[in-house]
């Protein structure tokens, strides 16, 4: 039932993305100010809604395993850890590229920047900090307990431009504004391309759990060969 879950969601997400893929590449107009560039927005701004999904699923899956202390609810978290960082580091390549472009730099220290790369190491520090400890109900543990502060970076990450004076423009979505101050048909391939790109996170956090059960079975017949 799982792997039929998992090749329906892949295909779901895949047809779904190369739909929005020709709107995007072929139907759309290019932006007034930025020209043809400015179509890497659906795919910087998705990335940044799907990693902040991910996340705030791996912190609830943490809280919830430290009250139930279940291994499938630890493998969910890291899973969905793992998938939130892949889709980070999508989300920093897209926007460096875009403010090549536009801005003419590369990175610069401002506020959301910067606490998007603290972000990504947040994360990545979590990833780390389970490698390093071997028993698993210990690793489980700590690493929801991180887990769940981890996620303040998010938040952060997300009202920076709010807080602060930051190189990036105002919010201009809807949702944000009440308003919104993009076109709408562009807004909505934004929410498309973030819908289609979930059904695969999905499908990648679905088979990164089944690795990981099974690398926790495997880990339990190892203790218990050398017990032996």
């Amino acid at each position: 039932m799982r792997e039929k879950l998992i090749y329906a969601l892949a295909a779901a997400g895949g047809l779904w993305l190369v739909r929005n893929l020709y709107v995007i590449l072929l139907r759309l107009p290019d932006e007034v100010e930025q020209g043809a560039i400015y179509r890497i927005m659906f795919f910087h701004i998705p990335s940044w809604f799907v990693c902040f999904t991910a996340f705030f699923v791996a912190g609830a899956a943490s809280a919830v395993y430290l009250a139930r202390r279940r291994a499938g609810i630890d493998a969910l978290a890291v899973s969905a850890v793992e998938v939130g960082v892949a889709f980070t580091a999508v989300g920093l390549v897209t926007g460096a590229i875009w403010a090549r472009i536009i801005w003419g730099i590369w990175w610069t220290w401002d506020p959301r920047l910067t606490w998007a790369l603290i972000c990504l190491l947040v994360y990545l520090g979590y990833l780390m900090l389970r490698r390093a400890i071997d028993d698993p109900t210990e690793r489980a543990k700590n690493s929801a307990v991180l887990c769940i502060f981890a996620f303040t970076s998010v938040v952060i990450t997300y009202k920076a431009i709010d807080w602060w004076r930051t190189q990036h423009p105002g919010a201009v979505l809807s949702f944000r504004t009440g308003g919104g101050n993009i076109d709408p048909f562009m807004e909505t391939m934004l929410y498309q391309n973030w819908l289609a790109w979930l059904l695969l996170a999905a499908a990648f956090v679905m088979i990164r759990m089944r690795q990981e059960e099974t690398q926790r079975e495997i880990d339990a017949l190892r203790r218990m060969a050398h017990a032996l």
